[in-house]
């Protein structure tokens, strides 16, 4: 009597994971670099910078995609379009070297892109946000307004927030 008691609550637990699973996914969030940012990012801010922004915008895209099911079976297709950093980049440092780490200033960054359905249907996405109070970008890090701004544009396009005006 115990054992078909365990195996029926492992049963139920067992189901009831399956339920709580979203049955269809996003399948890609694509993530490029615009041409104008990418030429910042080879004169000035350092690929590598960059390039690990747009790593952090698709895995927090596909991440609040995935959680709320948003776009289930469809893709996202990014074009990181601006950035902007509150404190020099490693590649500024070294090129300027009476450049001080301990500068700072506003930052953040502008996303454009779009979201196709499973159907097919092309919404376009279109997000800025900038940091307004220089109070604020103190204590950050060199990324901390744009990583800011990616967790924003991620949050609020897993519900459904952000989309460009037709």
């Amino acid at each position: 009597m115990r054992t078909l008691l365990v195996t029926a609550i492992t049963f139920l637990g067992l189901a009831g994971s399956a339920l709580a699973e979203p049955l269809s996914t996003v399948s890609s969030v694509q993530v490029t670099v615009g041409p104008e940012l990418a030429k910042k990012a080879a004169e000035d801010y350092g690929v590598r910078d960059v390039d690990r922004l747009v790593a952090e915008l698709q895995a927090d895209v596909r991440r609040e995609l995935q959680r709320t099911g948003v776009l289930a079976g469809g893709r996202v297709e990014l074009t990181l379009t601006d950035a902007r950093p509150n404190r020099p980049t490693f590649k500024q440092l070294g090129d300027r070297p009476g450049l001080s780490y301990q500068s700072f200033g506003t930052g953040g960054l502008a996303v454009e892109g779009k979201a196709i359905s499973i159907d097919g249907d092309v919404t376009p996405i279109r997000y800025s946000w900038y940091e307004s109070d220089i109070r604020d970008s103190r204590i950050g890090g060199t990324w901390a307004d744009a990583e800011h701004g990616i967790d924003r544009f991620a949050f609020q396009l897993g519900r459904g927030k952000v989309y460009a005006r037709r």
